[in-house]
């Protein structure tokens, strides 16, 4: 009976269809297997090959090493020197303040370095960029952070060359200095040539020289575990170091300037005639530029940008004062090159000059007055009466024509960054500004010096080598060198202005003349601070009102407040007759020109020409600087 309910041939037909079945779905499947393992090992090998090295291998860029800046005899005057810091990659930490937390707990962290961090996070920067927390650790702060690095994700201890100024407030104003790259800096900088490096000039040499003096971004690929940090180096393409800056300066008269200056504000330009080299370019009160390279704390910044004193100010480069009677010698080369005077044109000095039909009375410092004076004694006893006349008789045009020919005005330098232009007043000029006529009243106060008038001391100090030259123009630079080897006319800009030909050549030797009666005439008003030079010193003295007196109102010094005396200037060269330096001094409210000014100027001209003292840099000063300066 069983037999008649079993259909074997039914059985064995379902069996063979479901083999066959269960056959072709493993076929099917192995073939999608092999399928996809040949698309993933042999068509996609390259594909998958980079994507596994990009988890282990990482490409690190190397940031150059800055290129070094000596002064003109080698002495260091910016280098690199290396720091350990710690740093903190924000994408590979879980929690910030955790982090901070215990940073603090094993090393410290100070409340601005955490501040600043905070700060920098929030900032724009190239994703995973570590982010300097503290610099400057310790040995021993090293190790502790070692001990915990399993526990600190993220973090990482980091040593890099950090610049370092060995005469930091000696050449604050000088060079500039480098910081942070900032978040406008970051946008503007190409991303290539700045991958890995922190930092930029910011002003100065440092500014001005940043293409060459950093160098070009090496790079290396290297192998990191789970954590990113790196196990080792694959492959490497070394940076190119920047180019070393060789500069005009002078280091010892540098430090002579700001010895000087020590206690006042003001400002020492010292060039080098026959190229333009600016051999000392002092600003006091200074600051100590190293504060600023890795970031300076809130606290110490404010109060350097709140000081009366403005420490951060460059008074060498910035400072726009009237420059008083230093002007003169250029105000008589215009008078005598436009025929308004002539070497033998003389003059009645009562002690004051009156124009014509007008009331106002100008007068002269000689309150007396002068006597009879021709150009050269007016130099000399530096006479306000007759410049009042010859300037009214030149009038603004030709005066301004002459002054702008002698770089006031403008920025003639070819690579001092920051440098301005000060102010050449025109008729164009005034009625676009004040909506008014030129008077002539402005050429009276202009040709001394005075009204609209504003100079730098750098500008100055070109003026008065110009002078030195006989006419021939040598525009103010730093750069000496590059390198060892690689003259600076090679990245030097063109000078933007040309020799000052005038008519009669022997008018520049009548000018010195009474340049070099100031120092050494009889009557000439430094002769004080040339008594006993061992060469021929032409100078001139310059005196210039921070505020106008009353009419017939009379200066008093020891009556008003030490910011409201005069400023006061001088203006020299030496040896006259073969100039090797050209000196603008500048003393705020210093009071007197020729009993301040004139003797620092003295001293830097002894200092240069006749040798230095052994003092070093940022010691005492040459000579007997001070004593001179305390006997004026």
């Amino acid at each position: 009976m069983w037999g008649t309910f079993k259909d074997t041939a039914s059985e064995r037909r379902l069996f063979r269809s479901r083999a066959v079945i269960s056959m072709a779905v493993v076929l099917v499947m192995t073939s999608i297997v092999v399928g996809r393992f040949y698309y993933l090992q042999l068509v996609q090998h390259q594909t998958y090959t980079t994507l596994s090295d990009k988890n282990r291998v990482q490409v690190q860029s190397i940031p150059p090493t800055r290129g070094l800046i000596y002064d003109r005899n080698g002495e260091l005057l910016a280098q690199n020197r290396p720091v350990f810091s710690v740093t903190i990659v924000p994408e590979r930490v879980e929690s910030i303040d955790g982090v901070l937390g215990r940073l603090d707990q094993l090393i410290g962290i100070p409340e601005s370095d955490a501040e600043r961090f905070r700060k920098r996070v929030k900032e724009y920067r190239r994703p995973f960029e570590p982010i300097p927390l503290r610099y400057n650790l310790t040995e021993d702060e090293i190790a502790r952070l070692a001990v915990h690095r399993h526990t600190l994700p993220g973090v990482e201890v980091d040593a890099e060359l950090v610049r370092y100024y060995p005469h930091a407030e000696l050449t604050a104003h000088a060079l500039g200095y480098v910081g942070r790259i900032n978040e406008q800096e970051l946008r503007n900088v190409d991303p290539v040539d700045y991958a890995g490096t922190n930092y930029i000039g910011k002003l100065g040499v440092e500014d001005v020289y940043e293409d060459i003096l950093h160098g070009t971004v090496g790079y290396q690929n290297v192998e990191t575990n789970a954590r990113g940090r790196v196990l080792r180096v694959l492959e490497k393409l070394n940076p190119v170091p920047g180019d070393d800056l060789r500069l005009h300066l002078d280091i010892r008269l540098q430090a002579l300037a700001m010895q000087l200056l020590e206690g006042r504000r003001g400002a020492i330009v010292a060039i080098e005639p026959k190229t333009g080299g600016i051999l000392a370019l002092a600003s006091a009160p200074s600051f100590d530029t190293n504060s600023f390279v890795t970031g300076i704390d809130s606290k110490s910044y404010r109060e350097l940008r709140e000081s009366r004193d403005l420490p951060l100010f460059n008074r060498a480069l910035r400072g726009q004062y009237p420059p008083g009677s230093t002007i003169k010698p250029m105000m008589a080369i215009a008078g005598l090159d436009s025929d308004t005077v002539t070497q033998q044109k003389t003059i009645w000095d009562p002690g004051f000059y009156r124009l014509s039909g007008n009331d106002r009375v100008y007068r002269d410092w000689k309150r007396s007055g002068h006597g009879w004076m021709n150009l050269r004694e007016s130099i000399s006893q530096s006479c306000d009466t007759y410049f009042y006349d010859m300037g009214y008789k030149m009038g603004v045009d030709t005066m301004s024509d002459y002054l702008a020919r002698f770089s006031f005005g403008m920025n003639a330098t070819l690579d001092v960054g920051g440098a301005l232009s000060g102010l050449l007043p025109t008729r164009e000029w005034k009625r676009g500004r004040h909506n008014l006529p030129w008077f002539p009243g402005d050429s009276v106060n202009m040709s001394i010096g005075q009204g609209f008038l504003l100079t730098t001391p750098l500008q100055l100090a070109t003026a008065t080598a110009m002078v030195a030259n006989r006419g021939e123009w040598a525009a103010p630079r730093m750069l000496r060198m590059l390198n060892k080897d690689t003259d600076a006319a090679t990245v030097l800009p063109e000078s933007p202005l040309a020799d000052l030909d005038i008519q009669r050549p022997e008018d520049w030797e009548y000018v010195i003349a009474g340049m070099k009666d100031v120092m050494h005439g009889p009557r000439g008003t430094a002769r004080a601070a040339g008594k006993g030079a061992p060469f021929e010193i032409a100078g001139k003295s310059g005196t210039a009102q921070v505020f106008s007196l009353a009419k017939d109102q009379e200066y008093d010094a020891e009556e008003l407040a030490e910011r409201l005396r005069d400023h006061a200037l001088f203006v020299a060269f030496a040896p006259a007759d073969n100039p090797q330096i050209a000196v603008a001094v500048m003393v705020e409210n210093g009071g007197s020109g020729s009993g301040v000014a004139a003797p620092m100027a003295r001293e830097m001209l002894n200092a240069w020409i006749t040798g230095f003292s052994e003092a070093p840099p940022g010691g005492e000063p040459g000579g007997d600087a001070i004593a001179q300066i305390e006997a004026h």
